[in-house]
């Protein structure tokens, strides 16, 4: 039997999704917790790797198992052996097609930015922070640029594992709320650090480093060096992964972020 499972983290103190030898991962509290509650090991597949620091809101995983337990005890169960920054959203059983990864068609990660002189303490690792104001209007122009099928090796680590750089961008949102910007990128997939390296320059053409049009010289370029320095994890957040709907996976649980009526439209 195939189970997927929704989960939400706070990626601050991990080192990431992917299981490491140090065990301080999400992927090894999950598979920890898992395993005590089946009294068996599970291992589990993930939709999208997060970084160091990036916090999870709609995260989605499946794993094999041969148990017979209700969706319920997965959630109730697993998330008994959980730390508080980890939890199991819902449960469901698939059909054995479903691929947590290979059936996702898109991916949603949002990027919470507070612009203000002075950090906020209660914003420390759940948001990014700007000292200096910002032209959001030049962010919002420049974000026209990704749109499409295109290579971004610019925009790509230099350990990113991925087959090839060119991926789809649907849409770029950036919206002002008192002192925040929210960004919100929708593609078909990302490469390691591609939304990160993106916030970089949309912050440099913010503070007017550069001219709005000087996104599109960096895309063109296709070299990593071409673009700013990788911008902090804090506010990055996996959204959402979209799938066909005959799987019918549960929508995200985000209601509960104080920032998320900004994009309650879904448009």
């Amino acid at each position: 039997m195939r189970i997927a499972l929704g989960v939400q983290y706070d990626g601050a103190a991990f080192s990431g999704w992917q299981s490491q030898p140090h065990g301080n991962t999400v992927q090894d509290e999950l598979e920890r917790a898992l395993a005590e509650f089946a009294q068996t090991p599970l291992q589990t597949v993930v939709a999208g790797r997060t970084d160091t620091g990036v916090h999870g809101l709609g995260q989605v995983v499946h794993f094999d198992t041969d148990l017979e337990r209700t969706v319920f005890s997965w959630v109730r169960g697993t998330n008994a052996f959980l730390p508080e920054s980890v939890a199991v959203q819902w449960a469901k059983p698939m059909p054995d097609d479903f691929h947590a990864r290979f059936a996702a068609f898109e991916r949603t990660y949002y990027y919470v930015l507070y612009v203000n002189p002075v950090r906020s303490p209660m914003l420390s690792k759940r948001a990014g922070w700007v000292h200096t104001p910002l032209d959001v209007a030049a962010m919002r122009e420049s974000a026209a640029y990704l749109i499409g099928e295109h290579d971004f090796s610019s925009f790509r680590a230099a350990d990113c594992q991925s087959k090839t750089p060119v991926k789809h961008v649907y849409r770029i949102d950036v919206r002002e709320q008192g002192d925040f910007v929210h960004f919100r990128f929708r593609a078909n997939a990302f490469l390691h650090h591609m939304v990160r390296n993106l916030m970089g320059c949309f912050v440099a053409i913010g503070r007017g480093r550069h001219p709005v049009s000087w996104m599109a010289d960096v895309l063109a370029a296709r070299d990593r060096r071409a673009a700013a320095p990788t911008f902090m994890p804090d506010g990055l957040y996996l959204a959402e992964v979209g799938y066909p709907e005959r799987f019918a996976v549960p929508p995200p649980h985000i209601a509960s972020m104080p920032w998320s009526a900004i994009w309650t439209d879904q448009t």
